[in-house]
């Protein structure tokens, strides 16, 4: 038995998604799966066994066995094979899972919730475990699919090597292929940008795209030996990044950002590509926080 796959279940048609692709996940992985619901009901004080005049099963704790109990038959119909067990945790969504996150490979959320309000297109849970979260934290939305690239967002930055290091053994595990993007603009490439986009370059024409090039080869250099099997596809697009990844996520199976990247500000834990993915992405995301944050 591998490691361990924790998944967050409140009952939610969101969360139940996300048990059925933490189970799959668990299975790649030679791993057990953990079910955790976040039982916050003792804080408030409020009566959790059964009414003297209801029925005996009856009451919040009821409520709550019932629906880590689907939950656990559901990720086991998915993977009979995975060793599936379930903890009840009191204690609010975010400090529930940040805990469980210690002990785990990888922290699987749906993208809303019970407390989900329509038109939000993204929990709060899902959005604060991310940045708070000590292991990849995947958060389940658009289309879930079996087939299709892993793709990732590469800066360049030290911040972001955990991603692409996660993004290739994804890719490995899936036997997919594997697409490396990098979206660059003249405002945000390595070399000074211009003056104006109508004043010309200090630069030989086509230098950014050179160099923004060479960025993205030296940012993957190395993981290829590791993973042969992985064919890698080098996309280097001009373009802003969130629009990019969200539009290579299209036909991707997953989507791999780091938390924050080239140009994060200080003590900013998730970053605006990764949130913007979050928010809009249309399929799975993954966000990897990098090492320095830890």
């Amino acid at each position: 038995m591998g490691g361990l796959v924790v998944v967050g279940a409140d009952g939610s048609a969101s969360s139940l998604e996300a048990v059925e692709v933490a189970a799959r996940e668990a299975r790649l992985r030679a791993a057990g799966l953990r079910v955790v619901h976040a039982f916050i009901w003792p804080a408030m004080h409020v009566p959790l066994g059964p009414s003297a005049l209801g029925p005996p099963q009856g009451g919040i704790r009821g409520m709550v066995d019932r629906l880590v109990a689907e939950a656990v038959e559901r990720a086991r119909a998915v993977a009979p094979e995975i060793d599936v067990s379930h903890a009840v945790v009191t204690g609010e969504p975010l400090t529930v899972l940040e805990a469980q996150s210690r002990g785990a490979e990888l922290v699987v959320v749906g993208s809303r919730g019970m407390g989900g309000f329509v038109g939000l297109m993204v929990g709060s849970t899902a959005v604060h475990l991310a940045a708070h979260g000590r292991c990849p934290v995947l958060v389940v939305r658009g289309r879930v699919r079996a087939e299709g690239p892993v793709v990732v967002g590469v800066d360049g930055s030290a911040a972001n090597a955990p991603a692409v290091d996660f993004a290739f053994a994804e890719a490995a595990l899936r036997e997919a292929p594997l697409v490396a993007l990098h979206a660059w603009t003249p405002w945000n490439a390595q070399l000074p940008p211009p003056q104006d986009e109508t004043a010309p370059y200090a630069n030989p024409s086509g230098a950014l795209a050179v160099e923004e090039s060479r960025l993205l080869s030296e940012a993957l250099a190395g993981r290829q030996e590791r993973y042969p099997g992985v064919t890698v596809e080098h996309r280097v697009v001009r373009g802003r990044t969130r629009e990019t990844l969200i539009e290579a996520g299209d036909s991707a199976q997953l989507t791999v950002v780091g938390a924050r990247g080239r140009g994060g500000f200080t003590g900013l834990l998730l970053g605006s590509v990764s949130q913007a993915l979050l928010h809009h992405a249309r399929c799975p995301v993954a966000v990897v926080r990098g090492r320095a944050a830890d």
